[in-house]
């Protein structure tokens, strides 16, 4: 593996064969590593996880987050030939084999780790085929940069779609010895429309499992066709890339302001920013992981928070007057939630639906149930 600051990592593959280039970042995650591999925020990105070992419990159905891996490539310190758990289906290198994606063991992930931190997340390149470093990092210097990339159009969905009737959708939250086809116990009260920028499914699952009709929709829908749905409130997801360059989005955003209850998390919430006459940054190294200390404003708890963004909206360029901040980073005190003081809008930074991760946000969604309750009597 080469960065474009010219440092070379050597390691063996695992998984399948080839040559993908993609920012190299890190994820302080100790589990979790499948939901990782199929978050759709991940794509265009080579993601390194700081836990030593990777793929003891095997990978299984149930736990992805979408239709197959999303990521570029994988970098792990060692990997688990043999899994050992009751819910496995298979080992971690032949799942990545299987969906053509590269991974890299045997790399001090460590130094790795803390070069990120110091350099910032940066261009790599991933390669069993061609061996010289000097190549590499050429390569690497000119593949496209995460800054001024869309890459929502390579996850969003290719039409519109209920949740439940598309394959490996419509199951419910994941219950002990039941797995995840319990169906939802509360009957549907809300429609709702997600605009899917590259939406886990876990998401839906907290939305269904809360009485939500769930329509999803692509990136790309008109603010138009989303409201002639009529619906009770409408979610705004996350997803990869530089949210600044999603100019379509932002417009399809502003437009629905004021007209229903929204909810955004992740890309959802810089949307949202944008859509308010705010600005986003691109984060030196980013946050990933699901140990990221958040403080409600609202009523002054620390929320341990699951998390996976290297862009932020600048609090600086929010409208005074007109956005409430309601969450902050206390480890780089940046944005992590805020809702506009007149309009039913709110929105997050960090994943309330976890999967892999802590459950201290899923409050989150029941706040958007109780924020349509309310505008559906207006």
């Amino acid at each position: 593996m080469a960065l474009e600051d010219a440092r070379v990592f050597q390691g063996w593959c695992f998984g399948a064969s080839g040559e993908h280039f993609g920012e190299v970042v890190f994820n302080t995650s100790m589990t979790g590593y499948q939901e990782v591999l199929t978050d759709p925020s991940y794509k265009g990105q080579i993601v390194t996880m700081t836990y030593p070992l990777i793929g003891n419990y095997g990978v299984n159905q149930e736990d992805l987050e979408s239709a197959h891996p999303q990521v570029e490539g994988f970098v792990i310190k060692e990997s688990c030939s043999f899994p050992s758990n009751w819910r496995s289906q298979g080992s971690l290198s032949d799942y990545l084999k299987f969906h053509g994606i590269i991974g890299i063991e045997g790399v001090d992930t460590r130094a790795l780790t803390k070069h990120i931190r110091t350099a910032g997340a940066m261009r790599g390149i991933l390669s069993t085929e061609d061996l010289d470093p000097d190549s590499l990092v050429e390569k690497a210097r000119n593949s496209p940069a995460m800054e001024g990339s869309d890459w929502v159009k390579a996850v969003t969905c290719s039409g519109a779609y209920e949740w439940g009737e598309k394959e490996g959708t419509g199951a419910g939250l994941w219950e002990w010895g039941k797995g995840q086809e319990v169906k939802p116990r509360i009957a549907k009260k809300f429609r709702v429309v997600a605009m899917d920028f590259g939406m886990k499914y876990n998401i839906v699952r907290h939305l269904a499992s809360r009485g939500c009709q769930v329509s999803v929709v692509p990136a790309q829908m008109s603010a138009e066709e989303i409201l002639k749905a009529n619906p009770h409130g409408i979610f705004l997801s996350n997803g990869p890339g530089d949210p600044a360059a999603l100019t379509y989005a932002i417009e399809t955003v502003r437009a629905l302001l004021g007209k229903k209850p929204i909810f955004g998390i992740c890309l959802g919430h810089q949307l949202l920013g944008l859509a308010l006459g705010g600005k986003t940054y691109k984060l030196k190294f980013g946050h990933r992981g699901g140990n990221q200390p958040v403080k409600n404003l609202l009523n002054g708890k620390i929320e341990i928070t699951t998390q996976n963004h290297g862009f932020c909206v600048d609090i600086d360029t929010l409208p005074v007057g007109q956005v409430e901040i309601t969450h902050i980073n206390l480890n780089d005190q940046s944005l992590e939630g805020m809702r506009h003081r007149r309009l039913p809008v709110f929105s997050v930074q960090y994943h309330p639906e976890a999967s892999a991760g802590p459950h201290d946000a899923a409050y989150l969604f029941d706040e958007f149930i109780t924020l349509m309750e309310k505008y559906s009597k207006e």
